[in-house]
């Protein structure tokens, strides 16, 4: 443990002109006066660590020295890439081997480069919830993800629908997508798509599984959604759009079947297009195009028409 701590601060004095001795207490969670003896200890192990006295004084590196240290962990350099989701790291119990994986990329970067990844972190972020939900971190996602990252098999348990399935499973990555885990992972030979938070238990197994090295996750994840996009519309509404509505359209409802309808729809005098628009169901095609208002005029089924009838006769009563 002291160990690890003295080749941390000699990285973080390594990475900076110098620093205080709060802020390596407050960086490496120990006291100041631990702070002061593993400085001595440093010094007296050849690390030339010097202390700067007064009140601007702190600790710095003197000479030029430059630790070998900065070889980056397997698991270090793989974190290393998701340091833009800070709370994915941390949700899959990653956040301290990123940690330490920027900290030896900021100990080995010149002087005039120290300032990259401080000018990086605040020019992008990547926030991948959707608006309006408050995420929730599956209570197996950190033996998923430390089974993905060591490539072990796992035997689990899975809700599916009103009852539980078990499964050996070779989980090969982890996808989060609007705030929800999701584990691409082989079963028996076929791969399959699961949601973390339905997994009920999660064990380790003791073998590795060996990788198929033509597995690609984000051909495999592309293709998965696509499949996914296309199963749910299962029923169909014809519309008439202003030239509005057309425009519209693709962001009310799934993209890629309002632009298949637009293109394949038909065009009258006034410019309003009909179109036949593969939808999930009644009741979702009902709230997604109730708002395109006036812009759109649903022609069947029958049943969504008098839908929409009834809450224009509702909107006028309550608007005369």
């Amino acid at each position: 443990m002291r160990a690890a701590r003295l080749i941390k601060m000699v990285l973080l004095l390594q990475s900076r002109p110098s620093m205080t001795a709060a802020e390596l207490a407050e960086e490496l969670e120990v006291s100041e006066r631990t702070i002061t003896r593993d400085a001595l200890a440093l010094s007296e192990a050849g690390v030339p660590v010097y202390a700067d006295r007064g009140r601007a004084g702190g600790y710095r590196l003197v000479g030029g020295y430059r630790t070998r240290l900065t070889g980056l962990a397997r698991g270090e350099a793989e974190a290393l890439f998701l340091s833009g989701l800070p709370g994915a790291l941390r949700d899959m119990g990653l956040e301290d081997a990123a940690s330490a994986a920027r900290l030896k990329v900021s100990a080995a970067l010149l002087p005039s480069l120290r300032d990259a990844p401080d000018s990086v972190a605040q020019r992008f972020l990547l926030d991948a919830p959707g608006w309006y939900q408050e995420p929730e971190t599956p209570e197996m996602l950190p033996p998923v993800a430390e089974a993905v990252w060591d490539d072990r098999v796992i035997a689990a348990r899975y809700r599916r629908g009103d009852r539980e399935v078990e499964r050996e499973l070779a989980p090969y990555g982890l996808v989060l997508k609007a705030g929800v885990w999701y584990l691409c992972a082989r079963s028996g030979t076929a791969f399959r798509t699961y949601r973390v938070d339905r997994f009920v238990a999660v064990a380790l197994a003791g073998e590795r599984f060996v990788r198929d090295e033509d597995f690609d996750l984000p051909a495999f994840w592309a293709e998965r959604a696509a499949e996914f996009a296309r199963s749910i519309l299962r029923a169909e509404a014809v519309v008439r759009l202003s030239e509005a509505g057309g425009r519209r359209l693709p962001y009310v409802t799934d993209r890629a079947a309002a632009e298949e309808a637009l293109a394949a729809g038909t065009r009258d005098a006034a410019g309003r297009v009909t179109v036949t628009l593969a939808v999930e169901s009644e009741e979702v095609a009902f709230s997604q195009l109730l708002a395109l208002g006036a812009e759109a005029e649903v022609l069947a089924p029958a049943s969504l028409r008098a839908r929409f009838g009834e809450a224009a006769r509702a909107m006028a009563e309550a608007y005369k």
